[in-house]
């Protein structure tokens, strides 16, 4: 009976074991059923854990104006292999021609190493083995080409889809502040520095989402797309690089040669105010000099003399001043218990206005606080119309509001009005003060400076900037006329005269300031910091570009001509003989006489010698040893020039050789002042000739 029972227990487990399969069977015919095609073991797979993450796309490239590369992004990828995909056959087949082609890619493995790591790999069932990481593009695309990868990801187990994107600047130091950079770690503070910071938004793009899978090593991606990003806009800058290199280049070899603090260059299109070339230096704990903070647009600094302009300009206006009003310019001026000086301890004399201006005498001080000691307000009211005291609203971050005190204010004071009128007191950056007198130069337009010019997408420009207007008149014409001679003036005769160019006129002025040491103060003399600055434009006449130097704390010289002025000559020098704008094409027909050289007048003989050896035709009135020479279009003119024994000559057009020759034979001085030929002489022509006497030549 006992046996019985028992036989019948175990035919209810069989019956039930039976009816339990059953059900699972059903079950998963119902779940095959309602899931689609997939088997039982793919079923398996999808039910890995995935999410979707963001795919960030490509950073757009910033370029020069000439679509020269200033930062672009390079992209690296992590190369990864699922040996568990393969073919036995091909695997077995191809393994070695894969390790020896993958050794040859990257030689710091031998083909014997990666062989055994992948079938290692292969025999652990691991589905996500590491070749390389951070390959280049060309070394992704050698990869993909090998035998097993190139079969793909499903059958040949090549994972190369893990990018990451870093951004490269070709140029090295150059433009480094400028072009900048843009950081936020998810904190709540993000920084945006230069032109990367300024335009993140439109280099960024849009991310887009992908697919990742956690297997046993953490989250991989899988290469599935749920939204393609869009990638990120090409800026294209208004820099010039050719211009730019030899900014920087310039302000390098003068800073080295100066062993200065620091020092900035800017260079500006007048008309358009398209900066195109912008450098910053700075002295690092190693004496080296780098590009460390953009102090063309973020340091304030008073700029010294070089605020005279806008200081005549004030009191042009509003009628206070002639420039030729002559004052005393003694070399020392008094304001209360302070006392301002000239370079030139023993002064210049009584002279006119303009020819303070030229060899910025600080007499200036003096002529301003006549004029307004007692309506500063109206002074102060004549700057802010230049546009002075008002920031530029450049797209950059970093530029401060100029500092312009106004009477009334705890900051000002009795001598307030003279400091402010040679430029202290008053705070302005590099850029601000370039803008200005790009202002003189655009006819009294002034300008925003910018610093991109175009959006493109693919090689589609989807966005232009055009030129914004911040004030269409900052003066009136007769004003601007007069200030522009002035300028050319300084360089002319003035402190500038060292910078002449010989294939074309400059306009600037020079600016030497003393500035406060690191401590804060204004040191005692032998312990004093200068600022040596000189700001202007060129051609003077046809000007195209304006341009500011300013060198911070030189220790060999303190002059911004000296200091600052050969840099800005050097650029205006080399940014001209590579303008082809300014140069005729070598197959144009010449003109002979309109090409022939400038002739000056002088000796007949000396004459004859020259317009023979270049077979220039002219036509000779009559003989006399010394002439006048008159060109035309169609020929060159010889006609006698009076030369008395007992008087004196007019030597206006002779060179200073033969007027000096000319003066001196009858027992007279000459002091001679600038270069070129004779346009002024201080006797005029037909006076008695004084034995010991002393006469000025002035020379352009």
């Amino acid at each position: 009976m006992s046996d019985k029972k028992d036989l019948m227990w175990r035919a209810y487990l069989v019956y039930i074991g039976f009816f339990i399969a059953l059900i699972v069977v059903v079950v998963k015919t119902i779940m095959i059923q309602s899931e689609g095609s997939a088997s039982l073991f793919t079923a398996t797979k999808e039910k890995i854990p995935t999410r979707a993450v963001k795919k960030y796309p490509r950073r757009g490239e910033v370029l020069d104006r000439n679509y020269t590369p200033l930062i672009t992004s390079v992209s690296f990828f992590d190369i990864h292999m699922d040996p568990t995909v393969v073919d036995q056959d091909v695997f077995d087949k191809e393994i070695g021609a894969l390790c020896a082609g993958l050794s040859k890619i990257f030689p710091e493995t031998s083909a014997r190493d990666f062989e055994n790591y992948i079938r290692k790999g292969r025999a652990r069932q691991r589905r996500y083995i590491t070749i390389k990481l951070k390959a280049t593009n060309e070394q992704r695309h050698r990869v993909e080409e090998l035998p097993i990868f190139n079969l793909g990801r499903n059958k040949g187990g090549l994972i190369d889809t893990d990018e990451t994107i870093l951004r490269k600047r070709p140029h090295g130091e150059i433009l480094k502040r400028t072009l900048g950079y843009y950081q936020n770690n998810g904190n709540s503070k993000e920084l945006r520095v230069g032109i990367e910071g300024a335009y993140n938004e439109i280099l960024a793009g849009e991310p887009g989402e992908e697919v990742e899978q956690r297997i046993s090593s953490g989250w991989k991606k899988t290469g599935k797309m749920i939204r393609e990003p869009i990638e990120g806009a090409d800026l294209i800058t208004s820099i010039d690089m050719e211009i730019q290199e030899v900014a920087h280049s310039e302000l390098y070899r003068q800073l080295k040669n100066q062993g200065a603090k620091s020092g900035c260059v800017i260079v500006m299109d007048v008309k358009t105010g398209f900066v195109r070339a912008v450098s910053n230096l700075q002295m690092a704990s190693d004496g080296e000099y780098y590009e460390l903070y953009n102090h063309a647009i973020g340091t304030k600094e008073v700029p010294g003399s070089t605020f005279k302009l806008a200081s005549l300009m004030a009191a042009l206006e509003d009628q206070k001043i002639s420039l030729d009003d002559t004052v005393n310019a003694d070399g020392e001026y008094q304001f209360y218990n302070l006392k301002l000086t000239d370079s030139n301890p023993y002064g210049y004399g009584r002279i006119t206005i303009r020819r303070a201006f030229e060899l910025s005498s600080n007499v200036i001080a003096r002529v301003i606080n006549n004029a307004y000691r007692r309506e500063p307000q109206v002074f102060i009211d004549r700057l802010r119309s230049f546009g002075i005291g008002d920031s530029l609203g450049v797209d950059l971050q970093g530029e401060p509001r100029p500092t312009l005190y106004a009477p009334g204010t705890k900051q000002w004071s009795g001598i307030s009005l003279p400091w402010m009128s040679i430029g202290y007191e008053v705070q302005q950056t590099p850029l601000q003060t370039l803008a200005f007198y790009n202002a003189v130069a655009n006819n009294g337009t002034l300008v925003r400076p910018q610093f991109v010019e175009h959006i493109r997408r693919g090689q589609r420009i989807v966005k232009s900037f055009k030129p914004i207007v911040l004030r269409p008149k900052i003066c009136s014409d007769k004003t601007l006329r007069l200030m522009q001679e002035c300028l050319k003036g300084v360089v002319k005769r003035g402190t500038g005269s060292a910078l002449k160019s010989a294939l074309f006129d400059i306009a600037g002025k020079t600016g030497t300031a003393v500035v406060q040491n690191a401590d804060g103060r204004y040191g005692e003399d032998g312990n004093k910091t200068y600022q040596a600055s000189f700001v202007g434009y060129f051609p003077a006449d046809e000007p195209l570009y304006s341009c500011i130097v300013v060198v911070a704390a030189p220790s060999k010289d303190i002059y911004g001509a000296t200091v600052s002025g050969t840099v800005f000559s050097a650029i205006a020098n080399k940014v001209y003989s590579n303008s082809l704008n300014y140069h005729k094409a070598i197959n144009e027909e010449k003109k002979r006489a309109e090409e022939a050289p400038l002739i000056k007048d002088g000796n007949i003989n000396d004459l004859l010698v020259v317009l023979k050896r270049l077979h220039l035709p002219y036509q000779m009135d009559a003989y006399s040893e010394w002439s006048r020479v008159r060109g035309s279009e169609s020929h060159i003119s010889i006609v006698p020039r009076k030369i008395s024994s007992t008087t004196v000559p007019s030597v206006t057009g002779l060179t200073a050789k033969d007027a000096v020759y000319l003066i001196e034979r009858l027992g007279m001085h000459v002091y001679i002042r600038g270069s070129g030929k004779v346009v002024k002489q201080t006797i005029p022509a037909g006076s008695p000739a004084v034995a010991g006497g002393l006469m000025e030549l002035i020379l352009e």
